[in-house]
């Protein structure tokens, strides 16, 4: 083993490749999803998919690009070469989220072995399918939602797959975007393979898989050091959902383990409201990680006492056909129940429920001034739980959203056929005795030509969860207006067809109060 100060450069290093990633990726997206909003992610891995390192973005997108690659691993194997490079949107082959959302990974080879894997994942404006945007609800197979892609060949020995391009413009309605947006990614992947040979070059491929081992051993002393302070024993919580289920769920924590039971879980749902196994063992990492070592450090020891039970068949562990298009909405759902099931028992720790949805909108057209298509896909900000010392923190992204960013006025309104009438707190109310809960959010969107309108978000009855004996938080609520005035609210709605002057308008809610 080398010594302590050459292991955390190449670790630094490492951290940096995946950094740099995330900036290409920033920089030369052509989607202001990507560019403006940063849904994105990026990390790096060893040579098996096991995660070494990760930047920016959305944190539940880092936990998909480990899995994606231990697909590539399983299914490729010993074919895999130098100059590859592997894209992936399938969740039943390593994409774990939604057709949306397409991962790049590359090989990264060092005097003919493999030592790593750099990865990206960005959402892709659309992707095919039933409606522009990609994420229709009124589908009951994952074929209706866009173009499938399994683990196959962008680059071979570094020689375009010409086919693989022109298939995906082909099934997009956005082809010049998820084009300058897969260029981007291949670039991205370029920036981090090139630091990692570099590490190599210097200080040779053996010492970088010490530092790897040994960041792993870090993550995993980090891991099991918070998990000595959590409460002991088995705690479980029913919670009614926006539907009518119940959802149950049971956490286990011993001295070294920290078990998430998932299989009283409703049967695998026939709209689009599944989440792949994959995708629920990331919202029980993201909710670990956040009980045991809160901090930016993660790789894949940070998860070595982590272990998720489910039931095949279910909304957690779908079948082969079942559609992901709105997985979003029931992971975050996961995250919230388990949040909610250890605020119980940590009501000094754990804040009171948040606004709990991504609240993913899609406004798609053909813009007014210049005759190009665009789809505008915009998560939502709205308001975090109180805590028994503080008031809720306004308007922030979802647990499961992270360092993600809204989208200037100035560019929605250049880049989409909208104007953006309004936006301004959704006020919490005031409750002697209590802290509220965070202020959610109202925007207005008003359409400047025939739209589309794809919408989805929890909490739309059942109003966000309190630390115990708090008020009840709000509930999210999207309605739109027609010119003459007419009203109608939507939860979960796609193929909405807007005129010009029709209002979209978007009110996220406050979260839960805390006595003082």
């Amino acid at each position: 083993m080398s010594d302590p100060f050459t292991l955390s450069v190449i670790q630094a290093g490492l951290d940096t490749a995946a950094d740099e990633m995330f900036e290409v990726l920033r920089k030369t997206a052509m989607s202001p999803i990507i560019y403006e909003v940063l849904d994105v992610g990026t990390g790096v891995t060893d040579a098996t998919g096991a995660l070494v390192s990760s930047g920016a973005g959305i944190p539940s997108f880092v936990g998909v690009l480990d899995k994606a690659v231990s697909a590539i691993v399983a299914i490729v194997g010993s074919q895999i070469e130098k100059g590859d490079v592997f894209i992936v949107n399938d969740p039943n082959f390593g994409g774990v989220t939604h057709l949306n959302d397409v991962v790049l990974a590359e090989p990264v080879f060092h005097d003919g072995v493999c030592v790593a894997w750099v990865a990206s994942i960005a959402h892709w404006g659309d992707i095919g399918g039933r409606t522009p945007g990609s994420m229709a609800v009124d589908v009951t197979e994952i074929f209706a939602e866009g173009l499938r892609l399994p683990v196959v060949h962008l680059f071979k020995q570094g020689e375009r797959v010409e086919a693989v391009f022109d298939i995906i413009s082909a099934n997009s309605r956005l082809p010049e975007f998820v084009t300058g947006d897969l260029w981007a990614q291949v670039s991205a992947g370029r920036r981090a393979a090139g630091v990692i040979r570099n590490l190599c070059d210097r200080f040779g491929a053996d010492t970088l898989a010490d530092a790897i081992e040994d960041a792993r051993k870090t993550g995993e002393k980090r891991a099991r050091a918070g998990l000595t302070r959590l409460p002991r024993g088995r705690f479980s919580i029913s919670e009614p959902q926006d539907n009518g289920e119940k959802w149950v769920v049971s956490i286990k924590i011993s001295n070294d383990r920290f078990i998430v039971d998932l299989r009283d879980a409703p049967d695998e749902s026939q709209g689009p409201y599944n989440t792949s196994r994959d995708g629920a063992i990331i919202a029980c990492q993201m909710f670990f990680k956040a009980l045991t070592d809160p901090d930016r450090f993660a790789n894949a020891g940070s998860f070595a006492p982590l272990e998720v039970l489910t039931r095949k068949g279910t909304i957690f562990d779908p079948g082969l056909t079942a559609p992901h298009g709105y997985y979003f909405e029931t992971r975050i759902r996961l995250f919230d129940l388990l949040w909610h099931c250890l605020a119980q028992q940590l009501p000094d720790f754990l804040p009171a429920g948040h606004f709990a949805t991504i609240f993913g909108t899609v406004i798609a057209g053909i813009h007014p001034q210049t005759g190009r298509r665009y789809t505008m896909v915009e998560p939502q900000m709205g308001g975090w739980g109180a805590t028994c010392d503080r008031p809720g923190v306004d308007a922030m992204y979802s647990t499961s959203h992270g360092d993600t960013f809204n989208c200037p006025v100035e560019i929605a309104e250049t880049r989409y056929g909208v104007e953006v009438i309004g936006k301004s707190l959704n006020i919490a109310p005031e409750i002697k005795g209590q802290h509220r809960g965070g202020h959610g959010v109202n925007t207005i969107y008003q359409v400047l030509a025939p739209a589309t309108v794809s919408v989805g978000y929890s909490h739309g009855q059942v109003p966000v969860w309190s630390l115990p004996g708090g008020a009840l938080g709000g509930l999210n609520r999207l309605t739109i207006e027609s010119p003459n005035g007419e009203r109608e609210i939507y939860q979960f709605a796609s193929g909405l067809q807007l005129i010009p002057g029709d209002k979209i308008e978007i009110s996220t809610a406050w979260g839960g109060s805390a006595i003082q």
